[in-house]
């Protein structure tokens, strides 16, 4: 399926693309900026099938020649827009791809759209390049750029685009998702959409990883255990889990979820909002040997081991004193 129906939340998004193509005030061009793994591909592919579908209508109607074309990826008229180099889209893409292709006439549709993806990848070359076609482009042309850093694109090119901005999905939704479409268990769909912050395409692969399960139950047991042991012990625990795919980050908000629990439940002495409830025993534990101005220091720890990590400071340092903390306040 690949309707607006299938978008997960950006209620915003989909209000504004569907009231364009019930008007005809389609734009020559959009900028679509969330975060990596948002969702945003998947809104600009309804939006293009949409576009050149056959029946005109609102949504795409998935059963034309047109929409079929475009679910497979082999229409004519919706160029993916491409580069070789990993980092880099250069001005040579931008001219072969767009500025060359935009002169010719769709092939059997009433438009062309074009798809730039990680838009942020433009050279400053490319952008200007590509500012010739947005300045003036022809009635059928819509180009829609991609981006994960907004901040990276000209003013210029900024001024003539479209903006519409990703916002972060309500847990709930990530939830219902997890659980419905994926048939992920409750308990694992409520941690998976606790992590993803939001963003469903991090809560799927969070969902389906097993280093994510594994590196969880390290880091639990290691939590769970920390005020009974050594140092040593608890550097080789962390290093363990830096074999792991997942990133350290991961790593620490599984650490930190587990403190916000552990101060919840100290509050309030409720079980039902917390994430890690199937640990109850191990949490009222944690409550009950903590104070609050311990955990709160453990919390603002976890959050400084990361912007140190962020920085560069050296791995094994900064790990050392964030556990020496979560030790001593444990």
């Amino acid at each position: 399926m690949a309707g607006f129906q299938d978008i997960i939340g950006q209620e915003q998004i989909k209000e504004h693309l569907r009231n364009a193509l019930a008007t005809g005030k389609v734009s020559h061009a959009y900028i679509i900026n969330g975060e990596k793994s948002s969702g945003k591909e998947f809104i600009a592919k309804v939006f293009a099938m949409a576009l050149q579908c056959e029946q005109g209508q609102m949504d795409p109607c998935q059963e034309c020649r047109s929409c079929k074309q475009a679910l497979s990826g082999n229409h004519p008229d919706i160029i993916y827009v491409t580069h070789e180099k990993p980092n880099t889209i250069s001005v040579d893409d931008i001219r072969r791809q767009v500025n060359g292709d935009v002169a010719i006439k769709p092939y059997s549709a009433p438009r062309k759209v074009y798809l730039i993806g990680e838009a942020e990848k433009m050279t400053v070359q490319a952008q200007n390049a590509l500012l010739k076609t947005l300045e003036e482009p022809p009635e059928y042309a819509v180009i829609i750029l991609l981006t994960s850093n907004v901040n990276t694109l000209l003013p210029t090119i900024m001024s003539r685009c479209v903006m519409l901005h990703m916002k972060p999905v309500a847990d709930e939704l990530v939830k219902e998702y997890l659980c419905g479409q994926l048939q992920i268990p409750d308990y694992k769909a409520e941690v998976c959409a606790a992590f993803a912050r939001g963003n469903i395409g991090r809560a799927k692969a969070l969902a389906s990883s097993e280093d994510f399960e594994n590196v969880k139950s390290e880091a639990l047991s290691l939590l769970k255990y920390i005020q009974d042991m050594e140092l040593n012990e608890i550097i080789a625990a962390v290093k363990k889990i830096t074999e792991y795919k997942l990133e350290i980050n991961d790593y620490l908000d599984i650490c930190a979820i587990w403190y916000r629990d552990a101060l919840l439940f100290k509050a309030t002495n409720d079980v039902n909002h917390l994430i890690f409830r199937e640990e109850i025993q191990a949490l009222r534990r944690t409550a009950q040997r903590s104070s609050y101005e311990g955990i709160e220091s453990i919390i603002k720890a976890l959050d400084t081991a990361k912007k140190r990590l962020d920085a560069n400071v050296n791995f094994e340092l900064v790990m050392e004193l964030l556990m020496l903390t979560i030790q001593e306040n444990s």
